[in-house]
């Protein structure tokens, strides 16, 4: 049965002030299901920002049915680290929580990753294992090291708010990476949950995209031509790469 925390018979000052910022390009359809995941969690947000960055379908027709319980930002397309910096600055929360609008939460999952920071007070943002459609992604404990030569810790992490450095909006993929390099960079590092606590819905395009990991190793300039998801991705890792002077 899930736990429920009774907000009522708490001191009000004591709960923690959680913003759930979420960029919104052309999710009209995912939108809901993110919702409806994050108003069933044990440990309530504080506030929950959306920033529609610029959508053409439906997107604004569905935010507007949930005006009571989300504040709604509205701006040119600019990408998402933009939309993602923004709501951030619309902000108040002390721990904030980038949640992608394809994103399904688990209904525990911000009072764990919560839980997690409370206990290690050294960590400056929790992160969890995710399901990516059929795939679960199970992940390990927090390695530098490890961070240094691969992506592997999700965007949608607890991050406490004075060691969020912003993101990078020159940066167009991997922006996962980027971030916790840079926060790495000034010593701040995470924490692992061992369990599952959110789902991403895949779809053709977006803000969430996986490549299954053998495409990368196959040797694409022999057969004569590379993906342009490959390129794309080959490109974005070599400007992260320099960018934090990182073994090429």
């Amino acid at each position: 049965m899930t736990r429920v925390i009774n907000h009522r018979s708490q001191n009000m000052e004591k709960l923690p002030k959680i913003s759930v910022i979420i960029p919104a390009y052309q999710h009209s359809k995912e939108l809901p299901k993110c919702f409806e995941s994050i108003f069933v969690q044990t440990l309530k947000p504080f506030e929950i920002i959306v920033v529609n960055d610029g959508s053409t379908d439906n997107t604004a027709e569905v935010l507007a049915r949930y005006k009571d319980r989300i504040k709604i930002i509205n701006q040119e397309n600019k990408g998402a680290n933009a939309a993602r910096n923004r709501g951030f600055d619309e902000s108040s929360g002390d721990f904030v929580i980038f949640c992608d609008a394809d994103i399904i939460m688990r209904p525990d999952c911000l009072e764990k990753m919560f839980q997690a920071l409370q206990e290690n007070k050294n960590a400056s943002y929790a992160y969890s294992s995710f399901k990516f459609g059929f795939k679960i992604f199970k992940l390990w404990p927090f390695d530098g090291d490890k961070l240094k030569q691969m992506p592997y810790i999700h965007t949608s992490s607890l991050v406490r708010r004075e060691h969020f450095p912003r993101f990078d909006e020159a940066i167009r993929r991997l922006q996962d990476w980027d971030l916790w390099l840079t926060m790495l960079e000034k010593s701040h590092q995470g924490v692992w949950i061992p369990e599952v606590l959110f789902y991403v819905e895949p779809r053709k395009a977006g803000m969430s995209e996986w490549i299954p990991s053998f495409l990368y190793k196959i040797p694409w300039p022999i057969l004569g031509f590379t993906p342009k998801a490959i390129k794309k991705y080959r490109s974005t890792e070599e400007i992260i790469k320099k960018k934090h002077k990182l073994a090429q």
